[in-house]
Order: C-alpha cells, then structure tokens, then sequence
C-alpha cells in the first residue's frame, strides 16, 4: 500500500477486550460482571478470585492494552496513519458504552473494531458483537448518533501474528537446558470452550455446524510447528491442548487439560516441553496463573523442563500486522481488491460475519454481521 496512508471511510479504531480488576476491591464485581445471567455460585466466584489476589488483585490484561494502545497510537503517527485509537471492555472500565458515548460525542460515525481475540467462536467473537449491539442500543435510548461498526477479520493466521508467535517459541526453546532443546514438545494451549460451542463456531456449514474453533487452532499450530521445523531442522512433536475450564463438570469441554496431558505424556517419556500460549493475544489470568503457575508447577513437579512462550502482545511486527489489517479493511471499503495475508490451509477470514455465525445457545442481536441490526 503505496503513497499516503488512510483508513476511510473509517474515523476511528476501537480497541475492544475483555476487562480486568485492577484492585483487590474490584475483583469480585468483576467476576460478577462476567458471570451475570450464568448463575455462577458466590463461593465459586470467590475460589476464582483467589487467582487474582495471588497476583495483588490485578489482571495484567489491562495494562498490555493500555501497552498495546499506545504502540498502536505510536505506529500510525509514525506511518502518517491519520486514526484516533480508543479502548473499551466488555467487563470492566473502560466500559464499551462509555468509550462509544465518547466516541460519538467526538464526531465519530465509522468506527472499526479491533477485538484481542483471534478466533471464532461464541465467547471470542459472537459475544463481542452481541455487546457491541446492546451498547449501541442504550446509545439509541440515549437519543445519541449511532456510528456504524465493522470488526476487523480474525487475525489467527495473518502472517503477523504467527510470525511473533514462532519468534517466542524459538526464544523460548532458547531457555532450556542445550540438552533438552531438540527433543523438546510443543504444547498449543488455548482456552477450553464447551463442546457444542466449538461445533457451533464459525460461519454454518452446508451439511452441518462450523467447527472453526478446533480447526482454526490446529490451522495456526502446524504453520509454526512446520516454520520452526524449517528453521532448525528438528521435527517436534506438538499438539492442542486447553485449559481454564470454568463450567459444570456435567458438561462436556474441550480436552485433553494441558496439566492431565503432562501428566501422560511424563509417562510416554518426554522430558521438555514448551508451552505455547496460542489461543492467547496477551498475558491475562488465564496465562499467567493457568500456564505460569499451574501448568508450570505440574512440569516441575513430573520433572519435565518447561518454558512458556510469550503471547504477541504489544510485539512490533503484530502491531505491523494490525496496521495492515485495517488498511486492508478500509480498502475493501472503498470498492479496492487489496491483498489479504493468510498462512496455513484456511485462507483469510470474512469480513462480514455471515448469519448464524457462532451462534450461541440464545439468539441475540450482534453488530458487525450479515444480520447486524445497527447498519
């Protein structure tokens, strides 16, 4: 993309995630934000509390935002890129509708969404589109300007978050003992979703449910398997495994656990492993405490040599490739056929989430889709 650079017919990108307490007093109402309508017990929540007080009652996902909003920022003005960035949460502040009221109050009207999720399923995608939707109804109620919202695609496989992904694998291999570099495994961790919502995930399929989730994740795992492979001519063994289980034990969830999976393979005779935190786009509780405590700990305790690999955080080329993606997205926009990088076997992903995409067990409305009911 040649000569001046620019995001029309967009006025601004809008940083969306998760959320996280920043403060022991926080803790609690955050997790009740998250879990509202789910009937999670209060004891439960406590237990899942005390994860974040071992980390003083902070979650580290907001301050990689904050870190990645302004390298964002940085990487525009340095690239005569004319776009305010803005930052808002789903589950803690700044809240969603508040960034959108501010958004709005300053003129914006075409807002592209950046989610830190990179793939498709109901809780990484669908559910961001369905808060997307409520905020821009209170909006409505408000008797506000409604700007329009566009997410950008899934970015799982854009060269530039697989190429930071193989980056801190290699340095993490790096951090093993010389002797236990080349036979080391490769452990793919991503976040554990129900069965029926990784069979649901992704656009509907002619024959049956989407199933994009699982495929999405293994997709991403053999680029960089295979890339590492080409680096240093070891083949690895590797593998997908999950973590952070958080539902009824009566419900079937994506398996195997990374700690049960250490544990068989101890058994089966490997002695090093790197954990790969593939599912993850920066370092929040489900890293820090699932893998670098948890899984870490059941490493240690089987006597395998285990590091973790870094998550693409705030990492320069990421930051490039999102760049790219939302120049690639306002081309679209404007009636141009720009280039749209992808590695692997799936091909980029769609712009515009079709009808049904990633359902979940009730229907909703969601922007940012075939169905949006905000244009």
């Amino acid at each position: 993309m040649e000569g001046v650079l620019t995001a029309q017919p967009y006025d601004a990108l809008l940083l969306l995630s998760f959320g996280g307490p920043e403060g022991p007093d926080d803790v609690l109402p955050f997790l009740e934000n998250v879990t509202r309508g789910r009937g999670i017990p209060r004891e439960r929540l406590a237990e899942v509390g005390a994860h974040y007080h071992l980390f003083g009652g902070v979650s580290p996902i907001n301050e990689q935002n904050r870190a990645l909003l302004a390298a964002l920022r940085e990487d525009f003005a340095a690239h005569g890129l004319d776009l305010p960035v803005y930052w808002g949460n789903r589950n803690w502040s700044p809240y969603l509708t508040d960034t959108l009221r501010e958004m709005t109050g300053d003129g914006r009207r075409r807002v592209l969404v950046l989610a830190t999720s990179a793939y498709a399923s109901y809780s990484g995608c669908r559910q961001y589109r369905e808060d997307l939707a409520a905020a821009l109804g209170t909006l409505r109620e408000e008797g506000l300007p409604l700007p329009r919202v566009d997410k950008l695609r899934l970015y799982y496989n854009h060269p530039g978050f697989l190429e930071t992904m193989v980056e801190g694998v290699r340095q993490a291999l790096e951090q093993l003992p010389a002797t236990a570099r080349d036979g080391a495994g490769l452990l793919f961790c991503t976040h554990s979703i129900p069965d029926s919502a990784a069979e649901f995930s992704g656009p509907p399929l002619e024959h049956g449910p989407g199933g994009a989730y699982v495929a999405q994740h293994l997709d991403a795992a053999r680029v960089i398997a295979e890339r590492l492979r080409e680096e240093t001519g070891v083949e690895r063994d590797w593998e997908l495994v999950y973590q952070s289980r958080s539902g009824s034990p009566r419900i079937p969830w994506l398996e195997p656990d990374v700690n049960d999976r250490l544990r068989e393979l101890r058994d089966e005779g490997m002695t090093s492993v790197v954990l790969v935190p593939l599912g993850f786009v920066s370092d929040h509780m489900e890293v820090r405490f699932d893998l670098d405590t948890e899984a870490l700990d059941t490493a240690e305790k089987l006597g395998i040599a285990a590091v973790r690999s870094a998550t693409v955080g705030a990492h320069p080329r990421f930051v490039t490739a999102l760049r790219e993606l939302v120049l690639e997205r306002a081309a679209t926009e404007r009636g141009q056929a720009p280039d749209r990088p992808a590695l692997g076997g799936r091909g980029p992903s769609h712009d515009l989430c079709p009808s049904g995409c990633c359902a979940g067990r009730v229907a909703k409305p969601a922007a940012a889709g075939a169905d949006s009911p905000f244009a």
